[in-house]
């Protein structure tokens, strides 16, 4: 069996499939995908923390599903703008366990891992698999992994 890393934005992914389906994401059919007929290295999903009760449930979700959650608080500037950004976390994270994997699955469609998701690939000649809403998924990080999954109606919870 291949060996898999799984790390997902969580942010990324949610306001995206938000923005396009007006829905959530489907973490079990994407780990049953991710997954299927592999060993799991690690799974990261990086969050913010709110602290309030929805947001511990859906955290308690992901970790029962098999994710190890990784969280950041949640900041609001004074000007009203928030910030709980992960992508050095995920990079630093990635990098660490791109050459104990076979393949990197990464759900995002933030086109900042474009250079890691080509560094990794060139580094480590490993397969690089990326999930991501089609029309929000930067081109640059479609057009350099291996793979592309588009998050579409199966992906998302009805």
């Amino acid at each position: 069996m291949k060996k898999v890393s799984i790390f997902v934005d969580v942010q990324n992914i949610y306001y995206t499939t938000k923005q396009q389906f007006n829905s959530n994401f489907d973490y079990n059919k994407f780990w049953k995908l991710a997954t299927h007929e592999r060993e799991v290295v690690t799974a990261i999903a990086y969050t913010t923390n709110k602290g309030d009760s929805k947001q511990i449930q859906f955290q308690n979700i992901l970790r029962g599903i098999g994710f190890d959650v990784k969280l950041k608080q949640f900041i609001t500037r004074s000007d009203g703008s928030s910030k709980g950004d992960w992508d050095v976390g995920i990079t630093i994270d990635i990098m660490e366990y791109a050459n104990k994997s076979d393949v990197i699955v990464l759900a995002s469609g933030d086109g900042d891992f474009d250079i890691l998701i080509k560094k990794i690939r060139t580094l480590y000649n490993i397969n690089t698999e990326i999930y991501g809403v089609s029309n929000l998924t930067a081109n640059s990080l479609k057009n350099v992994t291996t793979h592309f999954f588009p998050i579409n109606d199966g992906l998302i919870l009805k």
